[in-house]
């Protein structure tokens, strides 16, 4: 008889949660979730503090696949995901994430999503003033996020795509096996007489 490893998958299991929430949930229908890469990226300390998730736009401000900077033009090395290109990279840093409370990890879920440009063109969603990424005040950001939030499990979210998201890291582990997933490098800007 042989063994069969058992896994989870995690970046299948939070892309199908971010599908739904951006079909459910009005403020998220412009986010095409096939051109937005989902990856994890392990935690090196065994701290609780620190980054839990991040977005990597590809594009420039505007959507641009070109910027001038000191004079020269540079563009982003292009990330191919499931034979499309990719104008985004969401990754959750684990087991870090999973160690957030229930509510924590959907408020980061829907802070990535959110930085996301209503534009859908690989760039940021982008506020007015010098803090343009959170509004002046991360945390009436992530005020809003909540809000968001229980928004959408008051829509009928399917209990089966959250499950995953109310155990720990360890809990998931012992559960369901390794916990796996899609790993990418973080794109590198390239000057432009680089590309051929």
């Amino acid at each position: 008889m042989t063994n069969v490893a058992q896994h989870f998958d995690f970046c299948r299991a939070i892309t199908a949660l971010c599908e739904d929430i951006c079909r459910r949930h009005p403020e998220f229908r412009h986010v095409r979730m096939p051109e937005v890469a989902v990856t994890f990226a392990q935690t090196r300390s065994p701290v609780e503090w620190g980054i839990q998730a991040r977005l990597t736009p590809l594009r420039f401000e505007g959507g641009s696949i070109v910027e001038r900077r000191k004079g020269r033009l540079w563009t982003v090395q292009r990330v191919t995901h499931h034979g499309r290109e990719a104008l985004y990279i969401l990754t959750f840093f684990l087991p870090r994430f999973l160690n957030l409370t229930f509510e924590e990890k959907m408020i980061t879920v829907f802070h990535e999503l959110y930085h996301i440009s209503p534009q859908f063109n690989g760039d940021i969603r982008r506020f007015g003033g010098a803090c343009y990424m959170h509004t002046g005040s991360q945390k009436s950001y992530d005020r809003q996020m909540a809000v968001y939030a229980k928004d959408y499990l008051r829509m009928q979210a399917p209990e089966e795509l959250v499950r995953f998201l109310r155990l720990s890291f360890a809990e998931l582990q012992a559960n369901c096996g390794h916990v796996v997933g899609l790993r990418i490098a973080i794109p590198r800007l390239i000057p432009i007489d680089k590309v051929a």
